[in-house]
């Protein structure tokens, strides 16, 4: 383990001298009213103040659109039709400044796409080129709720190396040997810890706990059979008011759906793979028109049996969540996942 302490100032310059050591390295920059991961730059300084980003990382990883495969439609050509893939390389890029519910929201994602039956090379690629140090919660949002599901705003899981404001510095603590890699490329611009900058941590980690007032309960949700919390009767007054609009699946950082389309232009084409939600009307739509899911309140009540009963029953480690709260922020009529949560926990 190596430790490192860094002012404001010079953990900028540090970050530009482990520039040389990665592709990209990216982190958390005002965006207008928001704040987005962006390419460190000259021109894109770190917030390292924020809260959280209004999208989480995921799309570093897992891209909104991919282009997976190109291909020809020529009768004159003999590889008319045979789909190549499109080559694409994975240099080690960083990610700094990554809250610990979006570093671990990674681990809850790697179990559909790097598993003992099936592993996507793109998504495992781009996930071992990443190098994640993450930024620990001091101040937790009201609509936080890491603590309920298995996270704490200080949590290292997931991460390479963590940072923790510590109010006038930055103390650095590396966690892998990918996060030691990352402190030897910072530069010597930085003074070892303190004796009491341990007990600072401690009671900072302390504190931020108790200010996750969101408590939400899903010790039950293993015990409940799938069918009852399916037909349970709370379904359509909860989700009545939802429109469908998907920005819930848009901001969840483990949320994975996709859906593949071919693209056209002339005789070329290509296969890419696009994010898709689990509430929009076209996604259960079969060929015949029937569509399974035809209700509106049948799209939210998917999603939510998906992150707190098929995952559970499935994985058997906790459900698909990490309490960024992100849905509960931004769902325009206020559907909030923690009420649905304890709803779907003391059904009896």
């Amino acid at each position: 383990m190596k430790e490192k302490v860094f002012t404001a100032e010079s953990l900028v310059t540090a970050l530009k001298s482990a520039s040389s050591g990665y592709s990209k390295i990216y982190v958390p920059a005002k965006t207008g009213d928001y704040y987005q991961f962006e390419i460190f730059s000259d021109e894109t300084a770190p917030a390292f103040n924020h809260s959280n980003t209004k999208l989480s990382p995921k799309g570093l990883i897992y891209p909104q659109s991919m282009r997976m495969f190109s291909f020809r439609i020529d009768s004159n050509d003999p590889d008319s039709n045979i789909l190549k893939e499109i080559p694409r390389e994975y240099p080690p890029i960083a990610v700094v400044g990554i809250r610990p519910c979006d570093a671990e929201a990674f681990l809850l994602v790697k179990k559909n796409f790097d598993n003992p039956e099936y592993k996507d090379p793109w998504w495992v690629s781009a996930y071992e080129s990443a190098t994640f140090v993450g930024l620990a919660c001091n101040e937790p949002c009201p609509t936080c709720f890491c603590s309920s599901v298995g996270g704490s705003p200080f949590s290292e899981k997931g991460l390479d190396a963590i940072i923790v404001d510590l109010g006038d510095k930055f103390y650095i603590k590396s966690i892998t040997e990918k996060g030691e890699t990352f402190l030897s490329v910072l530069g010597d611009e930085c003074f070892s810890p303190k004796e009491n900058d341990a007990q600072s941590i401690m009671k900072l980690a302390s504190d931020a706990l108790k200010k996750c007032n969101s408590e939400v309960k899903v010790n039950n949700l293993a015990d409940k059979k799938q069918l009852d919390l399916f037909y349970a009767p709370f379904w359509e007054n909860q989700t009545f008011a939802c429109l469908n609009c998907g920005i819930c699946t848009s901001l969840c950082p483990t949320c994975w759906c996709f859906d593949i389309q071919d693209e056209i232009y002339s005789n070329e084409g290509e296969r890419i793979r696009n994010w898709d939600s689990c509430m929009f009307p076209l996604f259960t739509l079969h060929g015949t028109g029937h569509n399974p899911r035809e209700e509106k309140y049948s799209r939210p009540r998917q999603r939510f049996m998906h992150k707190l009963k098929y995952y559970v029953d499935k994985y058997k480690n906790g459900v698909q969540c990490t309490g960024c709260g992100r849905c509960v922020r931004s769902c325009p009529v206020n559907i909030d996942i923690r009420n649905i949560a304890c709803l779907m926990n003391s059904l009896s």
